[in-house]
């Protein structure tokens, strides 16, 4: 839902240049019949299938194979991404969902919990909250005051609220490696065509 956190995670750059992130296009959406729960202890939800409620989100287009691997990558273990139809909002209501109006469905996919459910909270996560509370823990700098929080958890080893998705946590090491990998395929095709 936080387009710096898909372009941290699809990118390594909270505020890459325009031309960059061109074809990506977002989109508010309603995904019905599912709950979105706070995992206990951590900065991040998690969406479960509940016949009676519905979860707002973000329909995002024209991701690449490598800004999905990526994404595997940042979700880690305990989601599955999973086929589901949203609705596309052709207006965005309050946070309780009161004045959305539910536009054209839409294929999509998204990151189901496969984990222990004991796991979650009762309450819904709030994305507002995470903005305003959470957020910098997320696309801060390594070394910003922000960050020391979660710089030190995964240091000392304790919980990290991000769930190792922080700038040194072991998914984040995860998606530069992977990046890496990608640099070096694009070398070596460079380095190909020139010979």
């Amino acid at each position: 839902m936080a387009p710096e956190v898909l372009y941290r995670v699809c990118f390594g750059n909270v505020n890459p240049p325009a031309s960059t992130h061109a074809h990506l296009k977002t989109y508010p959406a309603i995904l019905h019949h599912f709950r979105r729960q706070r995992v206990a202890g951590c900065d991040y939800p998690a969406i479960l299938p509940h016949p009676e409620s519905t979860v707002r989100g973000t329909y995002v287009t024209g991701l690449t194979k490598a800004d999905m691997k990526r994404l595997d990558i940042f979700e880690g273990w305990s989601y599955r991404r999973k086929p589901v139809k949203v609705k596309i909002l052709t207006t965005t209501g309050d946070a309780s969902g009161k004045g959305n109006v539910e536009g054209e469905e839409a294929e999509a996919e998204t990151y189901v919990w496969t984990d222990d459910v004991r796991l979650l909270d009762d309450a819904e996560w709030d994305f507002r909250q995470f903005r305003r509370e959470k957020m910098n823990f997320w696309i801060g700098a390594e070394g910003e005051a922000e960050y020391a929080e979660v710089d030190s958890a995964v240091k000392e080893g304790t919980i990290d609220p991000t769930g190792g998705r922080g700038l040194d946590g072991s998914i984040s090491r995860e998606l530069e490696k992977h990046s890496m990998r990608e640099e070096d395929t694009k070398a070596e095709v460079n380095e190909n065509l020139d010979d």
